[in-house]
């Protein structure tokens, strides 16, 4: 039948009208989509795991080996981080670590060190790529130096391995370095560098537990049940908040200003091709204790180039909205100091460099306790700059609290000890 021609459809009009179906079913089938996620955002999916012993908040070296200790003593764990593990903004982030054993008088942390180094290694021997580099750790400073001599007390009391010698032995020994008279030497030959976040993700996952991307609330407490609610509506018995940096923020009360973030700077230089004397093993990791400072670092390991960083609190920062820029003042600081103890790289190009952060504590140590007035919420941080490579044994310990109520809490560790903040040197 014919029709007539004001009534028949252009056949441009025909085909354009064709296109337009497929389209107008996939905006409505986005649309259905967008429904239902707005639906999934007001009602969160039920839990996949409904109940565990501990869910730890901070996927950090403090949270992943308290994770790891709790799983080897067959408790269930759920690891929650904002960001991620070993992410850019975390305390626990970035290249390389140092793990030493001389901390002077102070013989809790020597401890705590020496009781780390043989879970580093073990994790380093089956992870895919290393995770501690055993290239000693040398320390310089003046002759008679209070701190050197009681390191060297520890080492010697408790058999670590260590070298010892005068500037002649430090000239002979690393002709790379500028020393100056009246300088003495002390090499821990069983120390040397951590990988900081390729060796936080590795513990998680030798744990065998996954990280969940969650911003954590403080503790809620059901009281009919005596377990602690999570943001999916799952329980735990206790809580575990290693945040780091952020433990003030989610607890400003009880800690705004005991545990304070201040800005921190490290800057890799580029030795020359072919000059292999600010690598391992020609150069271990060093540190210089003089002029009422420390100024240490790293050689070039796995390609990240030589680094070298200053122990000193920097201006406080918030974590999550810190500009990470290196400051021009701070590279030319770094370059003089290399031109005057490292002249091989006064003119070497910068080649990297990160902003990070120190998560001080108020008395230096430290927390580890529970939260006051709640027997199953605990608070662990205060890494202070040293934290990194005490890891594996903070972790047991706070592991340990948990499976037994009745151990006692060191008291520089406690909630009670953290009062006004006051800089304190670490390294």
């Amino acid at each position: 039948m014919a029709t007539m021609a004001g009534d028949a459809p252009s056949r441009r009009a025909l085909i354009a009208g064709l296109a337009a179906l497929p389209v107008a079913g996939t905006a409505a089938a986005a649309a259905a989509e967008r429904r239902e996620r707005r639906s999934k955002k007001r009602k969160p999916a039920r839990a996949k795991v409904q109940h565990v012993d501990v869910a730890i908040i901070g996927a950090g070296v403090f949270g992943a080996w308290t994770a790891w200790h709790l799983v080897r003593a067959g408790k269930t764990v759920r690891l929650f981080d904002a960001y991620g593990a070993g992410h850019a903004r975390a305390s626990s982030g970035g290249e390389s670590r140092v793990l030493r054993m001389g901390y002077g008088a102070d013989t809790l942390y020597s401890e705590m060190a020496r009781d780390s180094l043989p879970l580093w290694k073990a994790l380093s021997d089956s992870a895919s790529a290393p995770i501690f580099h055993n290239m000693g750790v040398l320390w310089f400073a003046p002759q008679g130096d209070a701190h050197s001599a009681q390191s060297l007390a520890w080492l010697q009391a408790n058999r670590i391995g260590h070298e010892q010698g005068d500037v002649r032995w430090l000239q002979d020994k690393y002709r790379q370095i500028q020393f100056f008279q009246g300088e003495a030497g002390l090499l821990e030959t069983e120390g040397g560098a951590l990988i900081a976040a390729r060796g936080v993700q590795e513990v998680i996952a030798d744990a065998g537990v996954a990280v969940e991307r969650v911003v954590m609330p403080a503790p809620l407490l059901l009281k009919r049940t005596k377990r602690h609610t999570l943001p999916d509506e799952g329980t735990a018995d206790h809580l575990v908040y290693a945040c780091g940096p952020w433990l003030a923020e989610i607890f400003p009360q009880q800690l705004m200003h005991k545990i304070v973030a201040t800005r921190q700077e490290v800057y890799h230089f580029g030795a020359p091709q072919g000059d292999t004397r600010f690598a391992p093993p020609e150069l271990p990791v060093w540190a210089d204790f003089n002029n009422g400072r420390i100024v240490y670092g790293i050689p070039d390991l796995e390609g990240a180039g030589f680094k070298i960083a200053f122990d000193t609190h920097g201006p406080v920062i918030d974590p999550d909205t810190m500009e990470r820029t290196l400051t021009p003042a701070g590279i030319a600081e770094a370059r003089a100091y290399l031109a005057r103890r490292f002249p091989g790289l006064a003119n070497a190009p910068l080649i990297g460099g990160r902003v990070c952060q120190y998560e001080n504590s108020a008395n230096g140590d430290y927390l580890i306790d529970r939260f006051p007035g709640q027997d199953r919420v605990w608070l662990v941080g205060g890494g202070s700059g040293h934290g990194f490579k005490n890891g594996p044994a903070v972790g047991r310990r706070v592991a340990a609290y948990i499976m037994d109520a009745s151990l006692a809490i060191e008291p520089r560790f406690s909630f009670s000890s953290k009062g006004t903040m006051a800089a304190r040197t670490v390294f």
